[in-house]
Formats: C-alpha cells, sequence, structure tokens
C-alpha cells in the first residue's frame, strides 16, 4: 500500500533562505515503524527529519539524522513549530511538545521562534587525544556534557579550524559531538559544531549544543542574555538567555518547500 505523507522543508535560526539549519518536518497521523523514520530521514539527506504526531492533547516530536534517533535537537523543532503556525494554522503563542528529552516548550512572539530547553552545563575534562589530533588548532580549556566545547582565544581561529575527518572518525560518541568555541567580535560567543562517524561532518546551525554554550558563556560573561552566531558556511543567528536549570535559544525560519513524499507500506 502507497501511503501519501505532507513534507516540509524548513531552513531554522535564519531569515534568509539559503541560510541556517535546514530541517525537513513530516507530520504523521500515528508512528511508523522506526525503521522507515530512518529511511525517510536518510532520503531527505538534510541534517535533521522531524516527525510529530498529535495524540491525547499533546504533540509528540522526535528527531532523526540520516544515521540515527537524536535525544534532542533545537533546530528541527524550532522548524517543526514554523510548519505548525505557519502552514498547519496552529494558533497559540506557546507549543508544548513531548520528546525524549522530556518536555519542550517553544514561544511564539511575531516571527522569532524561543526554544525552552534544559540547560547542560559542561564540566572540565581532559581532550581525546584522538580530537586533539585531528583538529589542527589546539584548544585552550576543554569540558564535557553531552559534547565536548572546546574554548578557543579568537573568532578567528573558530573560522579557521580544519578537521582531519579520518582521525575524528575513529571516536565514537553516541548522539553527542564536538563544540568549538570562543567569544565573538560582534556578538557574544561564536561556535562550530561536528559530529564523528555522521553523514553530515560539520551541523550548519544546532539549537541543543547552546544547551551547554549558554551557561558556559553566561557564567564567563556575567551576561544572562547573548547573541550568537555559528560560524558554518551557511551560518545561524540565535538569540540565548541563561534562565538556570533551562535556557531559551531564538531564531526565525524560513520554508523552502511544501510537498509530498510517497512510501510503500
Amino acid at each position: 500500500m502507497t501511503r501519501k505523507l505532507k513534507i516540509y522543508q524548513i531552513d531554522a535560526f535564519t531569515d534568509q533562505l539559503f541560510g541556517g539549519n535546514p530541517a525537513c518536518v513530516v507530520p504523521l497521523k500515528k508512528w511508523l515503524d522506526d525503521k522507515v523514520l530512518l529511511q525517510i530521514a536518510r532520503e531527505n539527506a538534510v541534517p535533521e527529519t522531524a516527525f510529530f504526531i498529535e495524540k491525547e492533547n499533546a504533540i509528540h516530536l522526535r528527531w532523526f539524522t540520516p544515521d540515527l534517533e537524536m535525544d534532542l535537537c533545537g533546530h528541527a523543532t524550532l522548524a517543526t513549530a514554523h510548519c505548525l503556525v505557519k502552514h498547519l494554522g496552529y494558533q497559540s503563542d506557546k507549543i508544548e511538545f513531548e520528546t525524549l528529552s522530556g518536555p519542550l516548550k517553544v514561544f511564539i512572539d511575531c516571527e522569532m521562534y524561543f526554544l525552552d530547553f534544559p540547560s547542560r552545563p559542561p564540566e572540565p575534562t581532559q581532550l581525546p587525544e584522538v580530537i586533539k589530533n585531528a583538529l589542527n588548532i589546539s584548544p585552550i580549556e576543554v569540558f564535557k556534557a553531552r559534547d565536548y566545547v572546546l574554548r578557543f582565544e579568537t573568532e578567528q581561529q573558530i573560522k579557521a579550524i580544519q578537521v582531519n575527518r579520518s582521525i575524528f572518525d575513529q571516536i565514537n560518541l553516541g548522539t553527542g559531538g564536538v563544540i568549538v568555541t570562543a567569544q565573538g567580535v560582534d556578538v557574544d560567543f561564536v561556535s562550530r559544531f561536528f559530529t564523528p562517524q555522521a553523514s553530515l561532518l560539520e551541523d550548519p546551525v544546532t539549537g541543543s549544543s547552546h544547551c551547554s554554550l549558554i551557561p558556559f558563556w553566561s557564567y564567563r560573561l556575567q551576561k544572562e542574555k547573548m547573541k550568537a552566531l555559528q560560524l558554518s558556511e551557511r551560518g545561524g543567528q540565535l538569540i540565548c538567555e541563561a534562565m538556570g536549570e533551562r535556557v531559551r535559544i531564538g531564531g526565525k525560519a524560513q520554508t523552502y518547500l511544501e510537498g509530498h513524499i510517497f512510501i510503500e507500506l
């Protein structure tokens, strides 16, 4: 039997098409087999595909990369909120999701979406030799929460970082990755995000990494509200706020396409 599903591709954390981080959003009536969800994500070939169902007055949300299911994804959550508001008639100024990371909220203010996510402050740690050998520049400090957080001296160093993938892929971090970050020139802080053994080595804009970056830089800069840039080729702009055990991550979104996919079940 052929199943026809709606699909939206949305650029998150940007106000311009071809910027930010692309995510596909697929509304479902009921969950498909996990293998099928992963195959769809693989076929979409974007950093994340979000699937959601509405059940018992709640929106249940899941995220898949082309390689695996994730426990948390910021840009695909923002894209899902944008899809609900702009295309599916959702009229509230707050959306609540049930996810693998627990309840998550998105607040809508005009064209801005603010993710209410858990704070994940990183702790000091040692840098694995394989990560050190894979980078062309060495960090001045190393921390870890879900992801490794590597602090560098300047924004220019973040732009200049190169990763030797053949070495980098020797480490397995599960759903985690490696954040490189420094204090910004025109914003409070900048970052890039790399995932070993993934189809896409560098993520264009990573909402979930800011669960660690926000408390990290809030403490060092003594600021609760901050502006951030992710310095990938596509680039992304984030409005950040430290709120104790939670963080708020804001950004805009643009729809690139609306269509259908057809799968055999």
